[in-house]
């Protein structure tokens, strides 16, 4: 049994710009695990069988990324009330009867990022702004609610996703037009972009944030840039900002710690390993 190699990784198409592998190597050699993790390119025409043969080709478990987040949960044998909430799922363990069992952690790694970034953080000390209305906006929306956050201004370019999250998701949010972001910002304690927006290659995130109390804690979860123009924006005002970075490397280690037995930490070094190939975030 020593001997055994234990096996995981991750399913997408494309996948060859996952940082996941880099991320689980790094973990696996820090903690002398006799492991494998790989990124493994699955379009969705062999997904069926992917997930079919998962436990007969020896695999610990998975983690799923696009374009399989959701039509993955029809392959599965129980699901996490967090991930049915959610409507996706980006880990999957496998027992020891061959059964699948599938979660979605994006949400765990976006608060703790937050109390690792921001020892001051606390969900239920006011509202929180989101914007956008897309996967990561419902991660973040059903993690901020469990959280105990007391209300989420939902605020995105198309009001009929926003209004989809909202149905979709138990709890007291309320629908903001896009129009309407910067008066928004008022009497938040928390503002999150969750849009591809100000990531490079793509267009400014265009917001003024003179209406938020420079109590409010800022974060994005864009990590390239690694400071964006937002973070950048609130940090000269005086608030408080944590990086996206945190929320890729904590969403990794429940997977890890089901998979391999080991509870990993998110360290500066594995931060400086992952940046290592994102060019420091510049």
């Amino acid at each position: 049994m020593s001997d055994q190699i234990i096996k995981a990784g991750v399913i997408g198409w494309p996948i060859d710009h996952s940082l996941s592998p880099r991320l689980h190597g790094f973990w696996l050699q820090k903690y002398g695990i006799k492991g494998s993790y790989e990124a493994i390119a699955v379009d969705k025409k062999s997904l069926p069988s992917m997930m079919e043969n998962l436990a007969k080709d020896g695999f610990s478990g998975l983690n799923i990324t696009v374009p399989h987040k959701e039509s993955v949960l029809q392959h599965l044998h129980t699901i996490s009330d967090q991930a049915r909430r959610i409507g996706a799922v980006n880990t999957v363990v496998v027992d020891e009867n061959g059964q699948l069992s599938g979660t979605n952690t994006d949400g765990y790694g976006f608060i703790e990022n937050l109390k690792q970034g921001c020892a001051k953080f606390d969900a239920a000390k006011g509202p929180a702004v989101v914007l956008g209305a897309g996967g990561a906006a419902r991660a973040v929306v059903v993690a901020l609610i469990d959280e105990g956050t007391p209300f989420i201004k939902l605020v995105n370019r198309t009001l009929e996703r926003a209004k989809e999250i909202a149905a979709d998701i138990d709890g007291p949010i309320q629908i903001i037009d896009w129009g309407d972001r910067d008066i928004a910002l008022k009497d938040a304690a928390l503002l999150v972009n969750t849009t591809t927006l100000g990531m490079k290659g793509n267009p400014p995130l265009d917001i003024s944030l003179d209406e938020l109390p420079l109590e409010a804690l800022v974060t994005d979860i864009v990590y390239a840039p690694l400071e964006t123009d937002l973070l950048k924006a609130a940090r000269l005002r005086g608030n408080a900002t944590v990086d996206g970075l945190g929320m890729l490397l904590h969403q990794a280690r429940p997977g890890f710690a089901a998979w391999f037995g080991v509870e990993p930490q998110v360290t500066d070094a594995l931060r400086n390993h992952v940046l290592a190939v994102l060019g420091a975030g510049k």
